[in-house]
């Protein structure tokens, strides 16, 4: 057993989506705290209405190296989150490996523009199939093993605050993000005599690849009516040289939620906003 309040020296954690952006800052992040990282991403186009460019190869190696670097041990694979037996794969050689598993950070998603008696079949189901089932096949497969190892741990989903509260422009996004909030809630009432804690965390307005995306920019100057449900967050933390977060404040939340200080947290909601959804 660790002790409360120590870092997470000789635990395992995995990420998805870690090539870049928020994936890459919670796997570094939860490296730098002491965890050995299992990195996914898919880092190949999946759709064509995904407008924005897709991660790579070599972000998802440096990603690996930035791990490597901080003195942990890094397994990565290229894996499509929609395959499970991928993923189950993964999970079976990462706890052959390391020995354990007490940290999944279920973070890959992606979004794209439109509304919803516009979008075509493939804009709906892209987006719920990577997002909500992706993040149910990625728990499916991490979660026996889990609960096989008896170490308890931690389970973090990213969601949004598009979650809690809805925006035009994005309904299936947001749909998707509404259900990782049943997941969680549902999640964590089945594991917690496991001792496996689930909670979900909710950004807005971090600044990504996702988040600055120009098809958002497309879709709101062809729909200017839209513009006040993403009204700004109402106040900027001190010493932050940005109107937006990065994904690194993301990052402080989840390794917060992974480690011991959160011990008594399940089925959470967790808002990193600055307070945008009171506003």
């Amino acid at each position: 057993m660790i002790d409360k309040g120590t870092t997470l020296e000789g635990r395992v954690a995995l990420v998805t989506g870690a090539a870049r952006g928020q994936g890459r800052a919670h796997a570094i992040r939860l490296a730098n705290e002491g965890a050995d990282i299992v990195a996914v991403d898919v880092c190949a186009p999946i759709s064509t209405t995904i407008r924005y460019p897709a991660a790579t190869s070599a972000e998802l190696v440096e990603t690996a190296r930035a791990v490597e670097d901080s003195g942990r041990k890094a397994l990565f694979r290229e894996i499509d989150i929609r395959n499970l037996a991928d993923l189950q794969q993964l999970v079976a050689d990462a706890v052959d490996q390391f020995g354990r598993l007490d940290i999944v950070v279920a973070n890959a998603g992606v979004l794209s523009f439109g509304r919803l008696w516009e979008m075509s079949e493939e804009h709906w189901d892209t987006v719920i199939d990577v997002n909500l089932s992706g993040t149910w096949r990625t728990l499916r497969a991490t979660v026996p093993a889990m609960v096989n190892l008896g170490n308890g741990g931690s389970i973090i989903i990213v969601s949004s605050t598009t979650g809690l509260k809805a925006t035009p422009g994005n309904g299936h996004y947001s749909a998707s993000k509404h259900g990782l909030v049943g997941l969680t809630n549902a999640l964590a009432v089945e594991l917690g005599e496991y001792g496996i804690r689930v909670n979900s965390v909710h950004p807005y307005a971090v600044s990504t690849p996702m988040g600055s995306s120009v098809d958002m920019l497309t879709f709101l100057s062809e729909h200017p009516a839209y513009l006040h449900s993403l009204s700004p967050m109402p106040f900027r933390a001190l010493g932050a040289p940005e109107e937006v977060m990065t994904p690194e404040d993301i990052a402080d939340v989840v390794a917060w939620l992974a480690g011991d200080g959160s011990a008594n947290m399940s089925g959470s909601q967790v808002v990193v906003d600055r307070g945008h959804l009171k506003h």
